[in-house]
């Protein structure tokens, strides 16, 4: 027998659970539907959402051709063979046969391009599925020609709405009584995943009794399961977007928000190192100048976690997240950083003012090099107004403070030095 997540799959729109925004009254999918007429596009969301069903109903509704390919297991003959026979399954004034190509994110750059000519020529409709962000997985050609519709984990109620049907309209399940008495780990462990549900509901059916009811309570869901519920993959679009919402809390000096995301990252086992390495950046990007303490913080929070690794490590990670979210903010040194690099790269390899050339022979010492050069310390406060820059560039200002106590300071001692070069 198929297994659950098969037989429930729905065969209309109208059995299909979630993803209203894309599938419901008057949604731009349900409105192409039922115009009858498909473009092609990408569906992008986590993993049981719907993405194939999805695929598969448009086809069914569409009464056209249906070709899979899996990118796991499909190479550029695999995709050229289905396109050969998608060309001449077409008949005259027929929507154009799908193909569908699940994990379209794990196709090579020669894969891709390879499908190019039958999007183009209207040969076959392209539906790709992916977790990934078609951003930066999917080729530019490939991706201008194709609508991208992202789809969202499921919520509470669509994933009770689902359970219920289930249980009442499987052909296995619906010969016992469910009774959901508690649903907090059914939904925590299913995590918005459809197929993971189907799979948790299997599951306890298999190991119920023979005899009456079946109840379904926590910690029986979490016996049978007996595995960590917020795991993620760390080389997957969960990975990122949490690491994003991570710096962006300490960013925007919110402790409370960054200390839950990293107890997400801690909980779904991610490497330390990687958050330590951010919490370094961070310091550097975010605080900079408005506190160089929080440099040196995140350096040692670093240090600590490798010297004494987990659970002790969750320390002094948490330390630094909470000193660096509260920490005055300044991203002053990184935009000075990148006014030069733009500067080099617009004005090229301008000469080094002689006075400041190294000049380690006499021949150097004869053609100028180094002369006229004034060594600060011979100055009172060690400062002499002298040029730095190259000639063409002598003007030019690349590090502006920004208003906070200790860039204060030191735009009153540049403006010491040398006056009103540093007023702006």
């Amino acid at each position: 027998m198929q297994p659950l997540a098969e037989r429930m799959r729905p065969l209309t729109l109208d059995n299909y659970i979630g993803q209203q925004h894309l599938v419901g009254p008057g949604a731009v999918l349900r409105r192409m539907v039922e115009s009858g007429r498909v473009s092609s596009f990408i569906l992008w969301g986590p993993p049981g959402v719907g993405k194939t069903t999805l695929a598969c109903i448009i086809a069914r509704k569409l009464e056209v051709p249906f070709f899979t390919l899996s990118a796991v297991t499909s190479g550029v003959k695999d995709v050229r063979e289905v396109i050969e026979k998608a060309r001449s399954s077409r008949f005259f004034n027929q929507n154009n046969p799908i193909l569908f190509i699940d994990e379209i994110h794990r196709f090579s750059k020669s894969q891709q391009d390879s499908l190019l000519g039958a999007v183009e020529q209207g040969i076959i409709t392209l539906i790709g599925a992916t977790t990934e962000n078609p951003s930066f997985e999917v080729i530019r050609p490939l991706l201008s020609r194709c609508q991208v519709y992202t789809l969202q984990p499921l919520g509470k109620d669509d994933l009770l709405q689902l359970a219920q049907q289930t249980v009442e309209n499987d052909i296995e399940l619906s010969k016992r009584t469910f009774r959901f008495m508690e649903t907090e780990a059914l939904l925590r462990y299913s995590g918005g995943d459809a197929r993971k549900l189907l799979n948790i509901l299997e599951l306890v059916y298999e190991a119920a009794p023979q005899e009456g009811d079946i109840e379904i309570m926590d910690a029986l869901v979490s016996e049978l399961l007996q595995q960590n519920p917020l795991a993620y993959d760390k080389d997957g679009e969960l990975h990122y977007d949490i690491i994003s919402a991570f710096i962006k809390s300490i960013r925007g000096s919110d402790p409370d928000a960054a200390i839950y995301w990293l107890a997400r990252m801690i909980e779904g086992g991610e490497d330390p190192a990687f958050i330590a390495r951010r919490l370094v950046i961070s310091a550097s990007e975010d605080i900079g100048l408005a506190n160089p303490n929080a440099l040196l913080l995140a350096n040692a929070a670093f240090d600590a976690v490798m010297k004494i690794g987990w659970p002790e490590g969750r320390i002094p990670l948490a330390e630094a997240t909470i000193y660096l979210a509260t920490s005055a903010k300044s991203n002053s040194a990184y935009k000075a950083i990148g006014n030069a690099l733009q500067l080099v790269r617009e004005t090229g390899n301008l000469p080094v003012p002689l006075h400041l050339r190294n000049a380690p022979t006499e021949l150097m010492k004869e053609m100028g090099y180094s002369k006229d050069y004034k060594y600060s310390h011979d100055f009172d406060g060690n400062f002499v107004n002298q040029q730095y820059l190259p000639d063409e560039l002598k003007q030019q200002r690349l590090w502006h403070s920004q208003p906070n106590p200790s860039e204060d300071k030191l735009r009153a001692q540049m403006q010491k030095c040398w006056g009103d070069r540093f007023d702006k």
